[in-house]
């Protein structure tokens, strides 16, 4: 059994990957952003390993919801090594969520 503590990945290096992250930035407090909580896991089972998903509580994390320009909550990020596809403030439907990010992910898949 290993005892050591696994390291945490660092938010800007997982950003950085390869593969696309859909980054929701979310407050516990938000009721918008509990209603994305079952659209995000939908589109995680659709898109499978194409696509992270990660969030970010505001509450937690000023500084990354200031680096990113975050005024309300949820705001989802699409990022592909390390930039911005993408960016939009409110809930979105899964469908329209998927819509876009396959879009977004086909025009820049070089």
């Amino acid at each position: 059994m290993d005892t050591k503590e696994k390291k945490k990945p660092v938010f800007s290096e997982i950003i950085r990957e390869e593969t696309p992250v859909l980054v929701d930035f979310y407050a516990d407090w938000c009721a918008p952003c509990k209603m994305m909580n079952p659209v995000l896991k939908k589109l995680k089972k659709r898109m499978g390993s194409s696509l992270n998903i990660i969030k970010i509580d505001v509450d937690k994390n000023p500084k990354a919801a200031a680096r990113y320009n975050v005024r309300g909550v949820p705001t989802l990020i699409l990022f592909r090594k390390g930039k911005i596809l993408w960016q939009q403030a409110g809930a979105v439907p899964e469908t329209q969520l998927f819509s876009v990010i396959s879009q977004k992910l086909n025009t820049h898949l070089s």
